[in-house]
C-alpha cells in the first residue's frame, strides 16, 4: 500500500500571513508566501511577541547592547526587560516545533524576536539575529530559513523551495 502524500510543514512568522499580531495591530502579509507557497505547504505560524501574552496593539521591543556587551531585548519606552522570557519562551516553542517535523521557516525580517539577521541593535553598529530566530536556528541547524526579503527574490525563492523539498524528501520514513 503506497503512503499519501503529506504536505511539508513549514513554520511561519504569522504576520506574513495576514495574522493581525504586529506590534500596531496590524500584518505583513506576503502574498507569494499566502497564495503560492502556501498551496504546497503546511503552515505552522507563530508569533513570539503574541505567544508571550504582550498581545496587540504593544509597545515596540528592540535589541540594545548593554555596556557589558549582553543582548538584552526591551520594550522601546518603558524599557521593561523581557530577555528572560523571551528566551525561555523561544527554547520551549523551538522544542515544540521541533516534534512537529518542520521542514523549514520563514521570519520576519528584521524583528527583534524573529529576524534571522540583519537585525538593529540599539547601541551597536554590528547586526544581530533575533531571539527566537537565534533559538530556532541553534536547535534546528540543518532546517532551511528564508526572510521575506529572501523571497522577494526569485533566485533565492526558487532555492529555499528546493532546500525545504529536499529536506522533506530526506526526511520521509
Amino acid at each position: 500500500m503506497q503512503r499519501e502524500y503529506q504536505k511539508p510543514r513549514v513554520g511561519v512568522s504569522a504576520c506574513l500571513l495576514g495574522d493581525p499580531v504586529r506590534h500596531n495591530g496590524g500584518h505583513k502579509r506576503h502574498a507569494w508566501l499566502v497564495e503560492v507557497l502556501g498551496q504546497d505547504v503546511e503552515w505552522v505560524p507563530v508569533c513570539p511577541e503574541v505567544d508571550l501574552g504582550l498581545g496587540t496593539p504593544r509597545e515596540t521591543i528592540d535589541l540594545v547592547r548593554e555596556a557589558d556587551g549582553a543582548l538584552r531585548l526591551v520594550s522601546t519606552n518603558s524599557r521593561v526587560d523581557l530577555t528572560d522570557r523571551m528566551r525561555r519562551f523561544a527554547a520551549a516553542r523551538v522544542d515544540a516545533l521541533a516534534a512537529r517535523d518542520l521542514r523549514g521557516f520563514v521570519l520576519k525580517a528584521d524583528s527583534p524576536s524573529c529576524g534571522p539577521g540583519g537585525v538593529r541593535i540599539v547601541g551597536s553598529n554590528e547586526p544581530g539575529r533575533g531571539i527566537f530566530a537565534e533559538a530556532l536556528m541553534t536547535r534546528l541547524p540543518d532546517l532551511p530559513i528564508a526572510d521575506e526579503h529572501a523571497l522577494d527574490d526569485p533566485a533565492r525563492r526558487a532555492a529555499f523551495v528546493a532546500q525545504v523539498r529536499a529536506y522533506h524528501a530526506n526526511m520521509q520514513p
